[in-house]
């Protein structure tokens, strides 16, 4: 039983993670905030607004021994949630353990570890995908002879229905992924052929229960008998145990809503009954979001609720008293059936394409193909969601005000970045810098990448400096954004705005797209980016991860009329009133508006800062939001 938690500084996320535990929580699912996440220290350009927003900030050995603080690393189930920068976290780990005496072959938790997930959905990739999969790849050799009771790699299928995947897609390109990782292990020559069933049993998966209930049950039987099926056939594994398909659960957050919010408690709790009710397919291990986590930050009293919905169901219902209740049933063995053979069929798509690594630009279009289905059929009123498209009229809510989410004081990043500076005059220079260079040799060479990190965790080392020298050796990428392959499926509505659009004197509106910070979330961008052009315009959109400067100097080579910002990790009120100030610098008067997580308090603030416009995802009529971009770069111009 988990909550997903993190925030603000070490010191903050330890006492928070004491006090869940102390409520019943039985394993840690640890949020990292995005530098960490993404490879760079609390003062890097790129970090700042985002230090501390939506996880921990965890730069060096010190922060781990704070965060881990009497939470003994032998006894604890520690799950991370962390990918281009797994290597750099599982060493702090390790260096933390050893410290307390603790062995690696005691540890017990996963290291998610799923980068293809990032490259399609999530955005928290760094190094192309070849020197990610060798990462992936050393991770898995050294805890099969280290760390046996680790899960180097858990493959994320929860970002992908996140990003519009079907259950199909959801199956297929997990399988995929986790197949060619798999090859990459047997390649590499680094695990004995007698150890590969300890290896294929130490792959672990992490889905996504939605509201559909009877199909999320039987998305999560086919996937069960798939993977068994891979294990069999592709990789000969003799041991049923080793084969058998394990894995952790969080509910949907896309389908939790910002308009009426308190709709969001039966669609967790139908959403974990979906992974609980079918034994043979049941999860390992629950981590549920909090009602309020469209809004931002859930506070520890929302996590609690969290937590209490799963012993409630654990420990007053009789649900793990019996058998498999769906076995016999025909509804559901001829659905599981469906979309395992559905499944089985797209796997074999992508492994003839080459595989999951190989084939990321075609998987990209596909699931904002999907995606932008999804919005259509919201939109349309196709799909209901309750409060959202029907049934909007609403009592106000008890549980509103403007203290129902939890917000990070800003003083922290400042107070970070001097802990950091801090720690870096403190440590032995020399010792540092030997392992760095002992990482670079290791980087360029093929010997195993875990030794020389483990030796620059224990010296001293940060985050920024692992990922820079890793960034010098493997490059950094630019991962697709999907968008053309979902363009030309124009709604009657979208069609009205490009007919308006053929009227406007200079030809059609340019609209630049931009997400400035680190935030990787790039699917409300990529559909606003589909709509502007299904609705006429010409849109210029380069994907994730801008700096204000780079989004001001594009402003000003393209003459955009109208400039959409999108952030949705709580560092809005830092980085827009930044890129504003910048495109003005640069001579850029064209509207800014404004999109993602941002609470009610924050709009007039930022309309003040001279933001046209402020849309969250309760904005869900694109034909609306079309529409009104079309009349900024209307007004725009006649001014």
């Amino acid at each position: 039983m988990r909550t997903y938690s993190g925030h603000s500084t070490a010191k903050a996320s330890n006492e928070l993670y004491r006090t869940n535990l102390a409520k019943g929580q039985t394993g840690l699912s640890i949020a990292f905030d995005l530098p960490t996440q993404t490879g760079y220290d609390p003062d890097h350009l790129l970090a700042r607004g985002e230090v501390g927003k939506v996880g921990v900030p965890v730069a060096h050995l010190g922060h781990m021994r704070t965060l881990l603080d009497g939470i003994p690393p032998g006894t604890m189930n520690t799950s991370m949630t962390i990918n281009a920068t797994a290597a750099w976290l599982l060493s702090l780990y390790v260096a933390n353990a050893e410290e307390q005496g603790v062995t690696t072959k005691e540890l017990r938790g996963t290291t998610q570890n799923d980068i293809v997930k990032e490259y399609l959905s999530r955005g928290t990739y760094i190094f192309p995908p070849d020197a990610s999969r060798r990462l992936i790849v050393d991770m898995v050799a050294w805890c099969t002879h280290n760390a046996p009771k680790w899960n180097a790699m858990n493959v994320c299928s929860y970002h992908l229905q996140e990003a519009g995947a079907t259950p199909v897609q959801e199956i297929a390109y997990s399988l995929a992924t986790a197949i060619d990782v798999l090859d990459a292990v047997r390649a590499s020559g680094q695990v004995d052929d007698n150890q590969f069933d300890q290896v294929f049993g130490s792959i672990s998966f992490f889905v996504n229960a939605g509201i559909r209930f009877i199909e999320e049950v039987c998305k999560m039987r086919a996937f069960t008998e798939l993977w068994d099926r891979v294990g069999r056939e592709r990789y000969g594994v003799k041991d049923a145990k080793a084969r058998r398909f394990r894995y952790g659960v969080q509910v949907n957050s896309l389908g939790l809503t910002e308009a009426q919010p308190e709709n969001n408690v039966q669609r967790i709790v139908l959403e974990m009954l979906a992974v609980t009710l079918s034994k043979r397919a049941r999860a390992r291990s629950v981590q549920l979001p909090a009602w309020n986590e469209a809004l931002g930050l859930p506070r520890p009293w929302d996590q609690q609720w969290s937590l209490r919905m799963q012993q409630v169901l654990a420990f007053e219902t009789d649900l793990l008293e019996y058998d498999d209740i769906f076995d016999g049933s025909h509804v559901v063995e001829s659905r599981t059936a469906q979309l395992r053979d559905a499944a089985w069929a797209e796997l074999n798509e992508v492994l003839d394409m080459g595989g999951a690594f190989a084939a990321i630009d075609e998987l990209k279009g596909r699931l904002v193909r999907s995606m932008a289905d999804r919005t259509r059929r919201i939109e349309a009123g196709d799909q209901v969601v309750v409060g959202v498209n029907a049934y909007t009229e609403s009592e106000a809510s008890p549980l509103g005000g403007n203290d129902n989410i939890l917000t990070v004081n800003p003083a922290v990043e400042a107070e970070t970045i001097a802990d950091v500076n801090a720690w870096r005059t403190a440590r032995d220079a020399a010792r540092v810098q030997a392992a760095l260079n002992d990482l670079r040799r290791a980087a360029e060479g093929t010997t195993n990448i875990m030794t020389a990190s483990i030796e620059l965790a224990r010296a001293g080392g940060t985050t920024g400096e692992w990922a820079r020298v890793l960034r010098e050796v493997f490059g950094e990428y630019r991962a697709p954004t999907g968008v053309s392959a979902a363009v030309g499926r124009r709604s009657h509505e979208l069609a009205d705005v490009a007919s308006f659009v053929k009227t406007l004197a200079g030809g059609p509106p340019k609209f630049l797209v931009a997400k400035p910070g680190l935030d990787g979330h790039s699917n409300g961008a990529e559909q606003i980016a589909v709509a502007a052009r299904d609705a006429g315009m010409e849109v210029v959109y380069s994907g994730i991860r801008l700096t204000p400067e780079q989004i001001a100097a594009s402003a000003r080579d393209e003459d955009p009329d109208v400039v959409g910002l999108s952030i949705l990790s709580g560092s809005h009120m830092e980085l827009v009133p930044t890129v504003i100030k910048m495109l003005r610098s640069e001579g850029v008067d064209a509207p800014v508006i404004v999109g993602g997580i941002i609470p009610e308090s924050d709009r007039p603030i930022l309309r003040d800062q001279g933001v046209a416009a402020v849309y969250t995802p309760k904005d869900y009529d694109v034909a609306r939001i079309m529409r009104e971009i079309a009349d900024l770069a209307a007004s725009h111009r006649a001014n």
